[in-house]
């Protein structure tokens, strides 16, 4: 007569459910790919929300090229109102600022470090994640702008800019 192993049979009995310690594995190894996928995906979203406002901004733009070539007096709008739907809100849900310079004073004017309008036709700029801004681009509240600059040969973050 054979008797039965007990081996094979302690076996058995493990493999009928999970563990602690392999749970608690689990739950570890979640966790890690959370603490690393969270932060990722964050900043995949910021990108990607500073994409649209570039991306909107050039879009305006040309709406405002069409305008100034197609209106009878030939110059730029007071305001974005004029474009009608071509003008939507940033990412952040805030409204394009923009600014004809044709009448405009200086203290109105965005203004890089030194001080020198960033423009000279228009402003347009979105005012960031924050919601907030200032005329130069060095303050704090204006870094994280998506601005317009050099007659729109620059269109980036105001922390990016280098005139």
């Amino acid at each position: 007569m054979t008797q039965p192993d007990s081996g094979s049979a302690q076996a058995a009995g493990r493999s009928k459910g999970i563990g602690y310690i392999e749970l608690m594995l689990t739950i570890a190894l979640v966790a890690l790919l959370g603490a690393i996928g969270v932060p990722s995906y964050n900043s995949y979203k910021k990108r990607m929300a500073i994409t649209q406002a570039i991306t909107d901004i050039k879009l305006i733009e040309q709406a405002l090229a069409r305008y100034e070539v197609q209106s009878e007096q030939g110059g730029l709008p007071a305001s974005l109102d004029a474009l009608g739907s071509a003008v939507v809100n940033d990412p952040w849900g805030n409204p394009y600022q923009y600014l004809n310079m044709a009448g405009a004073n200086r203290g109105q004017m965005r203004k890089d470090r030194n001080l020198v309008p960033i423009n000279s036709d228009f402003d347009l700029y979105s005012m960031g994640p924050d919601g907030r801004s200032v005329g130069p681009l060095t303050a704090a509240m204006s870094r994280d702008d998506i601005v317009r600059a050099g007659n729109g040969t620059f269109v980036g973050t105001a922390a990016d800019y280098v005139p």
